[in-house]
Protein backbone atom coordinates (compact mmCIF):
# COMPACT_ATOMS: atom_id res chain seq x y z
CA UNK A 1 0.00 0.00 0.00
CA UNK A 2 2.90 2.50 0.64
CA UNK A 3 4.39 1.79 -2.61
CA UNK A 4 0.71 2.66 -4.45
CA UNK A 5 0.42 5.71 -2.49
CA UNK A 6 3.91 7.22 -2.92
CA UNK A 7 4.95 10.21 -1.83
CA UNK A 8 2.23 12.23 -0.10
CA UNK A 9 1.19 15.81 -1.29
CA UNK A 10 2.74 18.74 0.52
CA UNK A 11 0.88 21.99 1.11
CA UNK A 12 -2.46 20.09 2.91
CA UNK A 13 -3.02 18.42 5.91
CA UNK A 14 -1.19 15.17 5.91
CA UNK A 15 -4.40 13.33 6.29
CA UNK A 16 -6.20 15.05 3.46
CA UNK A 17 -3.15 14.02 1.17
CA UNK A 18 -3.45 10.46 2.39
CA UNK A 19 -7.43 10.51 1.80
CA UNK A 20 -7.22 12.20 -1.89
CA UNK A 21 -4.29 9.29 -2.61
CA UNK A 22 -6.49 6.66 -1.39
CA UNK A 23 -9.64 8.07 -3.66
CA UNK A 24 -7.31 8.28 -6.63
CA UNK A 25 -6.01 4.60 -6.06
CA UNK A 26 -9.93 3.46 -5.95
CA UNK A 27 -11.02 6.09 -9.20
CA UNK A 28 -8.46 4.01 -10.88
CA UNK A 29 -9.26 0.79 -9.99
CA UNK A 30 -6.84 -0.05 -8.50
CA UNK A 31 -8.03 -0.83 -4.69
CA UNK A 32 -11.27 -2.60 -5.85
CA UNK A 33 -14.88 -2.57 -3.54
CA UNK A 34 -14.42 -4.36 -0.21
CA UNK A 35 -10.13 -3.90 -0.42
CA UNK A 36 -9.47 -4.32 3.01
CA UNK A 37 -7.23 -1.58 4.00
CA UNK A 38 -4.41 -1.82 6.12
CA UNK A 39 -4.95 -1.53 10.05
CA UNK A 40 -4.39 2.23 11.37
CA UNK A 41 -1.35 1.99 13.03
CA UNK A 42 -0.07 -0.35 10.51
CA UNK A 43 -0.33 2.22 8.37
CA UNK A 44 0.93 4.63 10.06
CA UNK A 45 4.46 3.03 10.59
CA UNK A 46 4.52 2.32 6.82
CA UNK A 47 4.11 5.86 5.73
CA UNK A 48 6.06 7.30 8.50
CA UNK A 49 3.06 9.28 9.73
CA UNK A 50 1.10 9.85 13.38
CA UNK A 51 -1.95 7.26 13.82
CA UNK A 52 -4.20 10.10 14.11
CA UNK A 53 -3.57 11.13 10.58
CA UNK A 54 -4.22 7.78 9.30
CA UNK A 55 -7.47 7.83 11.67
CA UNK A 56 -8.79 11.16 10.25
CA UNK A 57 -7.82 9.90 7.01
CA UNK A 58 -9.97 6.58 6.88
CA UNK A 59 -12.73 8.69 8.55
CA UNK A 60 -12.68 11.40 5.79
CA UNK A 61 -12.95 8.38 3.62
CA UNK A 62 -15.93 6.82 5.41
CA UNK A 63 -17.71 10.17 5.66
CA UNK A 64 -17.43 10.75 1.49
CA UNK A 65 -18.77 7.23 0.52
CA UNK A 66 -15.16 5.74 -0.47
CA UNK A 67 -14.85 3.11 2.58
CA UNK A 68 -16.74 1.58 5.21
CA UNK A 69 -16.32 0.90 8.74
CA UNK A 70 -16.51 -2.72 8.96
CA UNK A 71 -16.86 -3.85 13.12
CA UNK A 72 -13.89 -5.72 14.37
CA UNK A 73 -12.71 -6.02 11.11
CA UNK A 74 -11.16 -2.80 9.97
CA UNK A 75 -11.97 -0.22 7.29
CA UNK A 76 -12.62 -1.43 3.78
CA UNK A 77 -13.00 0.07 0.36
CA UNK A 78 -15.78 1.46 -1.20
CA UNK A 79 -16.75 2.43 -5.13
CA UNK A 80 -19.13 5.18 -4.57
CA UNK A 81 -21.44 6.19 -7.52
CA UNK A 82 -23.27 3.69 -10.09
CA UNK A 83 -21.38 0.93 -11.40
CA UNK A 84 -23.84 0.83 -14.82
CA UNK A 85 -22.74 1.58 -17.75
CA UNK A 86 -19.06 -0.78 -16.50
CA UNK A 87 -18.09 -4.00 -15.89
CA UNK A 88 -14.96 -3.51 -13.98
CA UNK A 89 -14.61 -0.09 -15.87
CA UNK A 90 -14.19 -1.93 -19.03
CA UNK A 91 -17.18 -2.86 -20.27
CA UNK A 92 -20.59 -1.32 -21.15
CA UNK A 93 -23.95 -3.92 -19.96
CA UNK A 94 -27.21 -1.79 -21.21
CA UNK A 95 -29.24 -1.62 -17.92
CA UNK A 96 -28.00 2.08 -17.84
CA UNK A 97 -30.42 5.18 -17.53
CA UNK A 98 -31.25 6.42 -20.86
CA UNK A 99 -30.71 9.89 -20.11
CA UNK A 100 -27.00 8.71 -19.24
CA UNK A 101 -24.31 9.06 -22.02
CA UNK A 102 -21.96 5.75 -21.66
CA UNK A 103 -18.38 6.20 -23.09
CA UNK A 104 -16.90 3.61 -21.51
CA UNK A 105 -16.96 0.84 -24.14
CA UNK A 106 -15.56 1.99 -27.50
CA UNK A 107 -17.67 -0.30 -29.44
CA UNK A 108 -20.14 0.58 -32.53
CA UNK A 109 -23.64 -0.38 -33.22
CA UNK A 110 -24.13 -3.23 -35.57
CA UNK A 111 -24.03 -2.64 -39.10
CA UNK A 112 -27.21 -1.90 -40.97
CA UNK A 113 -26.52 -5.43 -42.97
CA UNK A 114 -26.26 -7.63 -39.84
CA UNK A 115 -30.45 -7.85 -40.01
CA UNK A 116 -30.07 -9.43 -43.21
CA UNK A 117 -26.85 -11.57 -42.42
CA UNK A 118 -28.76 -12.86 -39.43
CA UNK A 119 -32.14 -13.66 -41.22
CA UNK A 120 -29.40 -15.43 -43.83
CA UNK A 121 -27.90 -17.71 -41.43
CA UNK A 122 -31.01 -18.71 -39.65
CA UNK A 123 -32.41 -20.15 -43.18
CA UNK A 124 -29.01 -22.21 -43.14
CA UNK A 125 -29.18 -23.67 -39.99
CA UNK A 126 -31.65 -26.83 -40.60
CA UNK A 127 -28.77 -28.34 -42.24
CA UNK A 128 -26.47 -27.77 -39.38
CA UNK A 129 -29.00 -29.11 -37.22
CA UNK A 130 -28.37 -32.45 -38.62
CA UNK A 131 -24.77 -32.72 -36.88
CA UNK A 132 -22.92 -31.94 -33.52
CA UNK A 133 -22.54 -28.64 -34.11
CA UNK A 134 -18.87 -28.54 -32.64
CA UNK A 135 -16.27 -27.16 -35.18
CA UNK A 136 -13.05 -26.72 -32.93
CA UNK A 137 -11.30 -25.18 -35.82
CA UNK A 138 -14.10 -23.17 -37.16
CA UNK A 139 -16.67 -23.73 -40.07
CA UNK A 140 -14.12 -24.27 -43.21
CA UNK A 141 -16.64 -21.87 -45.33
CA UNK A 142 -15.78 -18.75 -42.22
CA UNK A 143 -12.47 -20.28 -42.15
CA UNK A 144 -11.85 -19.77 -45.96
CA UNK A 145 -13.27 -16.04 -46.28
CA UNK A 146 -11.00 -15.08 -43.30
CA UNK A 147 -7.63 -16.19 -45.22
CA UNK A 148 -9.00 -15.11 -48.30
CA UNK A 149 -9.54 -11.61 -46.18
CA UNK A 150 -5.50 -11.45 -45.17
CA UNK A 151 -4.81 -12.26 -48.61
CA UNK A 152 -6.42 -9.61 -49.67
CA UNK A 153 -5.06 -7.08 -47.62
CA UNK A 154 -1.51 -8.52 -48.36
CA UNK A 155 -0.82 -11.80 -46.41
CA UNK A 156 -0.94 -14.74 -48.04
CA UNK A 157 -2.89 -17.36 -45.80
CA UNK A 158 -4.31 -20.70 -46.14
CA UNK A 159 -7.34 -22.03 -44.14
CA UNK A 160 -5.30 -24.30 -42.60
CA UNK A 161 -3.25 -21.03 -40.31
CA UNK A 162 -6.69 -19.94 -39.52
CA UNK A 163 -8.88 -20.91 -36.40
CA UNK A 164 -12.28 -19.34 -35.52
CA UNK A 165 -12.77 -18.01 -32.28
CA UNK A 166 -15.58 -16.68 -29.46
CA UNK A 167 -14.38 -12.95 -30.09
CA UNK A 168 -10.97 -11.61 -30.42
CA UNK A 169 -10.55 -11.25 -26.56
CA UNK A 170 -10.74 -15.56 -26.29
CA UNK A 171 -7.67 -15.19 -29.45
CA UNK A 172 -5.97 -13.34 -27.39
CA UNK A 173 -6.56 -15.59 -24.04
CA UNK A 174 -5.92 -18.56 -26.23
CA UNK A 175 -2.37 -17.22 -27.50
CA UNK A 176 -1.08 -16.54 -24.20
CA UNK A 177 -2.15 -19.45 -22.61
CA UNK A 178 -0.02 -21.32 -25.23
CA UNK A 179 3.12 -18.71 -25.58
CA UNK A 180 3.58 -17.94 -21.66
CA UNK A 181 4.94 -19.87 -18.69
CA UNK A 182 4.64 -18.56 -15.33
CA UNK A 183 7.49 -16.12 -14.89
CA UNK A 184 7.97 -15.11 -18.35
CA UNK A 185 8.69 -11.88 -19.14
CA UNK A 186 6.56 -9.81 -21.70
CA UNK A 187 6.37 -6.76 -23.46
CA UNK A 188 3.42 -5.22 -24.00
CA UNK A 189 2.71 -1.06 -24.92
CA UNK A 190 1.70 1.10 -22.22
CA UNK A 191 -0.93 2.29 -22.19
CA UNK A 192 -2.43 -0.50 -23.37
CA UNK A 193 -6.06 -2.20 -23.86
CA UNK A 194 -7.33 -3.46 -20.62
CA UNK A 195 -7.93 -6.55 -21.52
CA UNK A 196 -4.63 -7.29 -23.01
CA UNK A 197 -2.84 -6.48 -19.96
CA UNK A 198 -5.10 -8.85 -17.93
CA UNK A 199 -4.50 -11.69 -20.50
CA UNK A 200 -0.69 -11.41 -20.08
CA UNK A 201 -1.30 -11.64 -16.05
CA UNK A 202 -3.81 -14.54 -16.52
CA UNK A 203 -1.06 -16.36 -18.25
CA UNK A 204 1.20 -15.46 -15.31
CA UNK A 205 3.32 -13.51 -17.26
CA UNK A 206 5.79 -11.00 -15.78
CA UNK A 207 4.92 -7.73 -17.60
CA UNK A 208 7.40 -5.74 -19.57
CA UNK A 209 6.27 -2.18 -21.01
CA UNK A 210 7.11 -0.14 -23.86
CA UNK A 211 5.99 3.33 -24.04
CA UNK A 212 3.71 4.10 -26.60
CA UNK A 213 2.03 7.76 -27.79
CA UNK A 214 -0.11 8.93 -30.14
CA UNK A 215 3.34 9.16 -32.32
CA UNK A 216 3.70 5.41 -32.01
CA UNK A 217 6.89 3.70 -31.37
CA UNK A 218 10.49 4.13 -30.89
CA UNK A 219 12.26 1.54 -32.39
CA UNK A 220 16.05 2.30 -30.05
CA UNK A 221 13.98 2.33 -27.12
CA UNK A 222 12.43 -0.77 -27.73
CA UNK A 223 15.29 -2.42 -29.22
CA UNK A 224 17.13 -1.25 -25.84
CA UNK A 225 14.18 -3.00 -23.76
CA UNK A 226 14.67 -6.32 -25.76
CA UNK A 227 18.53 -6.33 -25.09
CA UNK A 228 17.85 -5.67 -21.26
CA UNK A 229 14.25 -8.05 -20.79
CA UNK A 230 14.50 -10.24 -23.20
CA UNK A 231 10.92 -10.68 -23.47
CA UNK A 232 9.96 -14.54 -24.47
CA UNK A 233 6.47 -12.88 -25.75
CA UNK A 234 5.22 -9.62 -27.15
CA UNK A 235 1.79 -8.44 -27.31
CA UNK A 236 1.45 -5.30 -29.74
CA UNK A 237 -1.53 -3.40 -31.27
CA UNK A 238 -0.12 -1.71 -34.58
CA UNK A 239 -3.75 -0.89 -36.07
CA UNK A 240 -4.86 2.16 -34.42
CA UNK A 241 -3.67 1.05 -31.68
CA UNK A 242 -6.14 1.20 -28.17
CA UNK A 243 -6.20 3.57 -27.08
CA UNK A 244 -3.76 6.35 -28.96
CA UNK A 245 -5.04 5.81 -32.06
CA UNK A 246 -1.05 5.28 -33.74
CA UNK A 247 -1.00 3.23 -36.67
CA UNK A 248 3.12 1.42 -37.12
CA UNK A 249 4.34 2.45 -40.42
CA UNK A 250 5.39 -0.54 -42.89
CA UNK A 251 9.08 0.30 -42.54
CA UNK A 252 8.67 0.17 -38.87
CA UNK A 253 6.25 -3.06 -38.80
CA UNK A 254 9.80 -4.64 -40.84
CA UNK A 255 12.21 -3.00 -38.64
CA UNK A 256 10.27 -4.12 -35.12
CA UNK A 257 9.65 -7.90 -36.74
CA UNK A 258 13.46 -8.35 -37.42
CA UNK A 259 14.27 -7.25 -33.87
CA UNK A 260 12.14 -9.67 -32.60
CA UNK A 261 13.37 -12.45 -34.29
CA UNK A 262 16.56 -11.63 -33.51
CA UNK A 263 15.70 -11.13 -29.78
CA UNK A 264 13.59 -14.63 -30.42
CA UNK A 265 10.17 -13.33 -28.91
CA UNK A 266 6.91 -14.67 -30.18
CA UNK A 267 5.15 -11.38 -31.28
CA UNK A 268 1.25 -11.70 -30.59
CA UNK A 269 -0.72 -8.87 -32.65
CA UNK A 270 -4.11 -7.83 -32.21
CA UNK A 271 -6.05 -6.92 -35.05
CA UNK A 272 -9.21 -5.84 -33.84
CA UNK A 273 -8.95 -2.41 -35.49
CA UNK A 274 -7.18 -2.85 -38.49
CA UNK A 275 -10.42 -2.42 -40.67
CA UNK A 276 -11.26 0.64 -39.66
CA UNK A 277 -8.72 3.17 -41.40
CA UNK A 278 -10.52 6.66 -41.50
CA UNK A 279 -8.56 7.98 -44.36
CA UNK A 280 -7.38 5.78 -46.91
CA UNK A 281 -8.09 2.19 -46.43
CA UNK A 282 -6.35 1.40 -49.39
CA UNK A 283 -3.27 2.97 -48.27
CA UNK A 284 -2.89 0.46 -45.35
CA UNK A 285 0.31 -1.40 -44.72
CA UNK A 286 0.06 -4.91 -44.79
CA UNK A 287 -0.30 -6.92 -41.33
CA UNK A 288 2.07 -7.19 -39.18
CA UNK A 289 2.74 -10.99 -40.01
CA UNK A 290 3.81 -9.94 -43.29
CA UNK A 291 6.83 -9.10 -41.90
CA UNK A 292 7.67 -12.08 -39.53
CA UNK A 293 7.22 -15.27 -39.35
CA UNK A 294 6.47 -16.60 -36.63
CA UNK A 295 3.70 -13.57 -35.75
CA UNK A 296 0.36 -14.92 -34.30
CA UNK A 297 -2.23 -12.58 -35.33
CA UNK A 298 -5.76 -12.16 -33.16
CA UNK A 299 -8.69 -10.56 -35.67
CA UNK A 300 -12.45 -10.13 -35.20
CA UNK A 301 -15.65 -9.07 -36.27
CA UNK A 302 -16.56 -7.15 -33.35
CA UNK A 303 -15.56 -3.67 -33.91
CA UNK A 304 -16.01 -3.83 -38.29
CA UNK A 305 -19.31 -5.41 -38.05
CA UNK A 306 -20.92 -5.83 -34.19
CA UNK A 307 -19.49 -7.48 -30.61
CA UNK A 308 -22.87 -9.32 -30.70
CA UNK A 309 -21.28 -11.34 -32.90
CA UNK A 310 -18.89 -13.35 -30.68
CA UNK A 311 -16.75 -14.14 -33.61
CA UNK A 312 -12.73 -13.83 -34.01
CA UNK A 313 -10.17 -15.36 -35.56
CA UNK A 314 -6.46 -16.73 -34.63
CA UNK A 315 -4.21 -16.71 -37.73
CA UNK A 316 -0.60 -18.92 -37.03
CA UNK A 317 1.70 -20.65 -38.87
CA UNK A 318 0.51 -24.14 -39.68
CA UNK A 319 3.19 -25.76 -37.12
CA UNK A 320 1.37 -24.12 -34.13
CA UNK A 321 -2.43 -24.90 -35.41
CA UNK A 322 -2.62 -28.29 -33.32
CA UNK A 323 -1.34 -26.86 -30.05
CA UNK A 324 -3.77 -23.91 -30.49
CA UNK A 325 -6.71 -26.28 -31.11
CA UNK A 326 -5.50 -28.54 -28.34
CA UNK A 327 -5.20 -25.53 -26.22
CA UNK A 328 -8.88 -24.18 -27.40
CA UNK A 329 -10.24 -27.53 -26.68
CA UNK A 330 -9.86 -27.09 -22.19
CA UNK A 331 -11.80 -24.20 -23.09
CA UNK A 332 -14.37 -24.46 -25.26
CA UNK A 333 -15.42 -26.52 -28.13
CA UNK A 334 -16.41 -24.09 -30.76
CA UNK A 335 -18.17 -20.49 -31.47
CA UNK A 336 -21.85 -20.23 -31.90
CA UNK A 337 -22.47 -22.11 -35.32
CA UNK A 338 -25.44 -19.51 -36.28
CA UNK A 339 -22.75 -16.71 -35.57
CA UNK A 340 -20.40 -17.98 -38.01
CA UNK A 341 -23.02 -17.85 -40.81
CA UNK A 342 -24.20 -14.70 -40.14
CA UNK A 343 -20.18 -13.31 -40.54
CA UNK A 344 -19.44 -15.70 -43.03
CA UNK A 345 -22.16 -13.97 -45.33
CA UNK A 346 -21.18 -10.46 -44.23
CA UNK A 347 -17.36 -11.20 -45.45
CA UNK A 348 -18.55 -12.87 -48.69
CA UNK A 349 -19.13 -8.99 -49.21
CA UNK A 350 -17.57 -6.95 -47.01
CA UNK A 351 -16.81 -3.28 -48.59
CA UNK A 352 -20.53 -2.07 -48.16
CA UNK A 353 -20.58 -3.03 -44.48
CA UNK A 354 -17.15 -1.13 -44.19
CA UNK A 355 -18.00 1.41 -45.62
CA UNK A 356 -20.86 2.19 -43.71
CA UNK A 357 -18.70 1.66 -40.18
CA UNK A 358 -15.78 3.96 -42.22
CA UNK A 359 -18.54 6.87 -42.43
CA UNK A 360 -20.14 6.62 -39.68
CA UNK A 361 -17.25 6.43 -36.92
CA UNK A 362 -15.59 9.51 -39.32
CA UNK A 363 -18.35 11.27 -38.49
CA UNK A 364 -18.42 10.86 -35.03
CA UNK A 365 -14.97 11.46 -34.79
CA UNK A 366 -15.20 14.89 -36.38
CA UNK A 367 -18.20 15.61 -34.43
CA UNK A 368 -16.13 14.82 -31.52
CA UNK A 369 -12.99 16.47 -32.14
CA UNK A 370 -14.45 19.75 -32.86
CA UNK A 371 -16.58 19.81 -29.94
CA UNK A 372 -13.45 19.14 -27.40
CA UNK A 373 -11.38 21.87 -29.70
CA UNK A 374 -14.62 24.04 -29.01
CA UNK A 375 -15.01 23.61 -25.15
CA UNK A 376 -12.37 21.85 -23.66
CA UNK A 377 -9.83 23.90 -25.46
CA UNK A 378 -6.86 22.93 -22.81
CA UNK A 379 -6.97 19.41 -23.90
CA UNK A 380 -4.48 18.49 -26.31
CA UNK A 381 -4.97 14.88 -28.45
CA UNK A 382 -3.82 13.96 -32.14
CA UNK A 383 -6.55 12.73 -34.69
CA UNK A 384 -6.46 9.16 -35.41
CA UNK A 385 -6.15 8.30 -38.46
CA UNK A 386 -8.90 5.00 -37.83
CA UNK A 387 -9.63 3.37 -34.87
CA UNK A 388 -12.53 4.17 -32.49
CA UNK A 389 -11.29 7.20 -29.79
CA UNK A 390 -9.42 9.86 -29.10
CA UNK A 391 -6.71 9.45 -26.58
CA UNK A 392 -6.85 13.06 -24.84
CA UNK A 393 -3.99 14.79 -22.45
CA UNK A 394 -5.45 17.05 -19.51
CA UNK A 395 -4.28 20.24 -18.33
CA UNK A 396 -3.38 18.69 -15.10
CA UNK A 397 -3.63 15.02 -13.82
CA UNK A 398 -7.19 15.25 -12.49
CA UNK A 399 -8.94 12.20 -15.21
CA UNK A 400 -10.33 10.11 -11.45
CA UNK A 401 -12.08 13.34 -10.29
CA UNK A 402 -13.45 14.08 -13.33
CA UNK A 403 -14.35 10.53 -13.79
CA UNK A 404 -16.50 10.78 -10.88
CA UNK A 405 -17.64 14.31 -11.47
CA UNK A 406 -18.36 13.31 -15.52
CA UNK A 407 -21.20 10.97 -14.06
CA UNK A 408 -22.96 13.33 -12.09
CA UNK A 409 -23.98 15.12 -15.36
CA UNK A 410 -24.65 12.22 -17.18
CA UNK A 411 -21.82 10.57 -18.40
CA UNK A 412 -19.99 7.30 -17.78
CA UNK A 413 -15.81 7.52 -18.39
CA UNK A 414 -13.02 5.28 -17.57
CA UNK A 415 -9.72 6.64 -16.11
CA UNK A 416 -7.02 6.98 -17.72
CA UNK A 417 -5.11 4.67 -15.18
CA UNK A 418 -7.34 1.55 -16.40
CA UNK A 419 -4.90 1.52 -19.40
CA UNK A 420 -1.59 1.31 -17.47
CA UNK A 421 0.09 -1.58 -16.67
CA UNK A 422 0.90 -0.45 -13.61
CA UNK A 423 -1.94 2.57 -13.08
CA UNK A 424 -1.03 5.89 -13.30
CA UNK A 425 -2.24 7.71 -16.62
CA UNK A 426 -4.19 10.45 -14.62
CA UNK A 427 -3.83 13.61 -16.73
CA UNK A 428 -5.09 11.34 -19.99
CA UNK A 429 -8.67 10.05 -20.81
CA UNK A 430 -10.15 8.02 -23.43
CA UNK A 431 -13.54 9.50 -25.48
CA UNK A 432 -14.45 6.70 -27.79
CA UNK A 433 -16.20 8.34 -31.14
CA UNK A 434 -18.48 5.37 -31.51
CA UNK A 435 -22.05 7.38 -30.57
CA UNK A 436 -23.59 9.20 -33.29
CA UNK A 437 -22.40 13.06 -33.88
CA UNK A 438 -24.99 14.51 -31.86
CA UNK A 439 -24.84 12.50 -28.52
CA UNK A 440 -20.91 12.77 -28.83
CA UNK A 441 -21.60 16.82 -28.97
CA UNK A 442 -23.44 16.56 -25.85
CA UNK A 443 -21.56 14.11 -24.52
CA UNK A 444 -18.15 16.54 -24.45
CA UNK A 445 -20.79 19.53 -23.62
CA UNK A 446 -21.23 18.00 -20.34
CA UNK A 447 -18.30 16.57 -19.94
CA UNK A 448 -17.30 20.33 -20.04
CA UNK A 449 -19.82 21.29 -17.35
CA UNK A 450 -17.45 18.60 -15.08
CA UNK A 451 -14.29 19.63 -15.86
CA UNK A 452 -14.83 23.41 -14.83
CA UNK A 453 -16.41 21.92 -11.84
CA UNK A 454 -13.22 20.11 -11.03
CA UNK A 455 -10.77 22.79 -11.69
CA UNK A 456 -13.00 25.02 -9.85
CA UNK A 457 -12.45 23.03 -6.85
CA UNK A 458 -8.89 22.49 -6.88
CA UNK A 459 -8.39 26.28 -7.48
CA UNK A 460 -10.74 26.96 -3.94
CA UNK A 461 -8.21 24.34 -2.11
CA UNK A 462 -5.43 26.69 -3.58
CA UNK A 463 -6.90 29.62 -2.38
CA UNK A 464 -7.75 28.49 0.87
CA UNK A 465 -4.29 26.56 1.11
CA UNK A 466 -2.36 30.08 0.46
CA UNK A 467 -4.49 31.63 3.34
CA UNK A 468 -4.21 29.58 5.85
CA UNK A 469 -8.09 28.12 6.25
CA UNK A 470 -8.82 24.56 5.90
CA UNK A 471 -9.29 23.63 2.09
CA UNK A 472 -12.15 22.22 1.18
CA UNK A 473 -11.60 18.40 -0.40
CA UNK A 474 -11.69 18.07 -3.64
Amino acid sequence: MARLLGELPRGAPAYEGLAARIRRLIAEGRLGADHQLPSERSMAIALGVSRTTVTRAYTELTDTGYAHARQGSGTAVRVPGSSRGALGGLLAVQDVDETLIDLTCAAPAAVPQSAAAIAWAAEQMPAQLRGTGYYPEGLPELRDLVAARYAERGLPTSPGQVLITSGAQAGLALATRLLISPGDRVLAEDPSYPNAIAAVRGAHGRLVTHPIDAAGWDAATLESTLRRAAPSVAVLMPDFHNPTGALMGASMRARLAEMFRRSGTTVVVDESSAELSLQHPSGMPAPFAAFGADVITVGSASKSLWGGFRIGWVRAPERMMAALVGTRASVDLGSSVLDQLAVSHLLRDLEPALAERRAGLRRSRDALAAAVRSQLPSWQFTLPGGGLSLWCALPRPYGPELVQAAERTGVLLVAGGRFGADGGLAANLRLPFTVDESVAAEAVRRVAVADERVRSSFATVRRRSETGRTPLIA
